[in-house]
C-alpha cells in the first residue's frame, strides 16, 4: 500500500498539485494511523495531508478512485443456479438454453460482443487479459486528460455493449417460442442482467488500471515538445503547464528568429523614387544620394479574446505566445469578452503571463448571462476604446463567432475594420462548422464577420497557431 500511495502522490504532482517531501511523509504516517479498512477515513487522511489549495481538490477527487478502488466488482452468477429468482433451471432447460445460445453465437459479430454475451449468459468469469484485449489501447498523453466516464462510454460504444439487451430479448423470445416456461425465462433474465452489470464494472475497473499504466508510462517517458506542437489544444490544460510552457518557448524562439531575419532583409528597404528625385534636384536632376523607404516591422496589436471555457486552452496559448514576443511588438492592448468587454492589459502589467492568465480566468466573469455576446462587446470597444486602434494597429480576434442568437453588430465590426490596418481572426472551430448550427451555442456568425477580415485562420494546435501568428510579422 505504501508503494500505491507514493504512486498516487507522483500522479498528483504530474497533474499540477504541489506536494512536498514533508507532506508525502505526513501522508504515509496518516495512513498508518487511520488504516485502510474505513475508506472514508483513509480518503480524508490523505486529502488533509496532501491538499492545501481548494483548486487542487478536483484533481484529488479524479485520481483517488483510480489508485484506491478497494471494492472489487461482483462476480458473475452461474446461469440456472437459482441466484436470480430462486428457481434453478432443470437439466432439460439448461440443455435447451445451451443449444439456443450456441446457435446465436455462431453468427454473432463483432468478436468482442460475442465473447461478452457468452460470458453474460454462461456466467463464466473473463480473465483480465481477455478484458484488456477488448478495451482500446490507452492513448498517451491524451488518456489522462479525458474523463473516465467519457472513455468508458466510448469503449462501450466500440464494443456495441448496448446491443446486449437486444440480444438478450431475442434469446428469450426464441426460448419462449420453443416452449420454455415463464419461470425459467424470468430466472435467465434476472441472472443475465446481474451478469451484465458485473461485466460493466469489471470493464470499468480494467480501464482504471490501464489509465494508471498510461499515466505512469507518461511520467517516466514525457512526450517531446516536437510532438506536442501537433497536439490539439483541448488536451492542454493547467495540469501540464510545463509542457505548454516548453512548446510556447520553442514557438516564440522560432518566430523571433524569423522576425529577426525579416528585419535584416528589410533594413535596406525599397527604393523611394520620389524622395530620391526631390532630394537630388539641387544637383541638376542627376541623382547622387539614393533614399530608401523603410518599413515598420513591429506591429501594434489589439487582442480581442473569447473568455468562454470552450476556448480556454487556445486563449492561454495565444496570450502567452503574444506576451513572449513583446520585443517584436510595438504595443499590445488586450481585451476579453463574454457578454461584454473587459480590458485585461493591466493583468499582464502586474504579473507574469502565466499568473496573469490564471487571474483573468478566475476574475473575468459574465455580468448579465454566460452566453457569448460579441455584438455588445464590439459596441463597447468602439464606444470606449476606439482610440487604441489606428492605421498601424493589427486587431486579432480569437473566438468561434457563436453569438447565441445575439446581434453580431456588423456595423461596429465594419468601423473597426476601416480604422485598423488589418483584422485577423483566429477560429478554433474547423471551417466546415463556420456558419453552421450547433446545439451547444446555436448560431455561428463567422461567415458574416469574414468579409471584414484580412485573414481568417483555423487554429486547432500550436503549429497552426504559430503559422497564424507568424503572419503578424510578415
Amino acid at each position: 500500500m505504501d508503494e500505491r500511495v507514493v504512486n498516487f502522490i507522483a500522479a498528483l504532482r504530474a497533474s499540477g498539485v504541489r506536494v512536498s517531501v514533508a507532506e508525502s511523509a505526513d501522508a504515509l504516517r496518516a495512513m498508518e494511523s487511520a488504516g485502510i479498512s474505513d475508506r472514508d477515513l483513509f480518503r480524508a487522511a490523505l486529502q488533509a495531508t496532501l491538499i492545501k489549495d481548494v483548486r487542487s481538490i478536483p484533481e484529488f477527487e479524479r485520481l483517488f478512485p483510480l489508485y484506491f478502488n478497494i471494492n472489487p466488482p461482483p462476480p458473475l452468477q452461474q446461469m440456472g443456479s437459482g441466484q436470480g429468482t430462486g428457481r434453478p433451471l432443470t437439466p432439460e432447460e439448461q440443455q435447451q438454453l445451451q443449444q439456443m445460445l450456441e446457435q446465436m453465437l455462431r453468427n454473432m459479430s463483432p468478436e468482442q460482443l460475442r465473447e461478452l454475451f457468452q460470458s453474460m449468459m454462461s456466467g463464466q468469469q473473463m480473465t483480465n487479459e481477455q478484458l484488456r484485449e477488448m478495451l482500446p489501447a490507452m492513448p498517451s498523453p491524451f488518456g489522462r486528460y479525458m474523463t473516465q466516464m467519457r472513455m468508458m462510454q466510448q469503449a462501450m460504444r466500440d464494443m456495441e455493449f448496448d446491443r446486449m439487451e437486444q440480444l438478450l430479448q431475442e434469446l428469450l423470445q426464441q426460448l419462449r417460442e420453443a416452449g420454455m416456461s415463464e419461470e425459467a425465462l424470468a430466472e435467465i433474465e434476472a441472472t443475465a442482467r446481474a451478469n451484465q452489470e458485473a461485466l460493466a464494472e469489471q470493464l470499468q475497473q480494467q480501464m482504471q488500471e490501464q489509465m494508471l499504466g498510461a499515466m505512469q508510462q507518461e511520467s517516466q517517458n514525457p512526450r517531446p515538445s516536437s510532438q506536442l506542437i501537433d497536439q490539439p489544444f483541448e488536451y492542454f490544460d493547467r495540469r501540464n503547464m510545463d509542457d505548454m510552457r516548453a512548446v510556447i518557448n520553442r514557438l516564440a524562439a522560432q518566430l523571433r528568429s524569423r522576425a529577426a531575419l525579416r528585419q535584416r532583409r528589410g533594413k535596406t528597404g525599397t527604393l523611394d523614387a520620389k524622395r530620391t528625385i526631390r532630394s537630388n534636384m539641387r544637383y541638376g536632376g542627376v541623382p547622387i544620394t539614393v533614399h530608401y523607404r523603410r518599413r515598420h516591422l513591429k506591429p501594434k496589436l489589439v487582442v480581442l479574446i473569447d473568455r468562454s471555457e470552450s476556448t480556454r486552452s487556445v486563449t492561454t496559448f495565444l496570450l502567452m505566445l503574444i506576451y513572449a514576443l513583446q520585443d517584436q511588438v510595438s504595443r499590445t492592448r488586450s481585451f476579453a469578452f463574454i457578454d461584454d468587454l473587459t480590458d485585461i492589459s493591466t493583468y499582464f502589467a502586474e504579473a507574469r503571463p502565466e499568473q496573469a492568465i490564471e487571474n483573468i480566468m478566475n476574475t473575468v466573469r459574465a455580468t448579465r448571462s454566460y452566453s457569448t455576446d460579441l455584438g455588445t462587446s464590439l459596441e463597447t470597444l468602439v464606444r470606449d476604446y476606439l482610440g487604441a486602434v489606428d492605421r498601424r494597429t493589427t486587431v486579432i480576434v480569437l473566438g468561434d463567432a457563436r453569438n447565441n442568437y445575439n446581434d453580431p453588430n456588423l456595423p461596429a465590426f465594419e468601423t473597426l475594420s476601416r480604422r485598423a490596418r488589418r483584422i485577423i481572426w483566429f477560429n478554433p472551430e474547423p471551417p466546415h462548422m463556420w456558419g453552421q448550427f450547433d446545439p451547444g451555442s446555436l448560431t455561428s456568425d463567422m461567415l458574416e464577420y469574414a468579409p471584414f477580415c484580412q485573414a481568417v485562420h483555423y487554429v486547432s494546435n500550436p503549429r497552426q497557431l504559430m503559422a497564424a501568428v507568424d503572419t503578424l510579422f510578415a
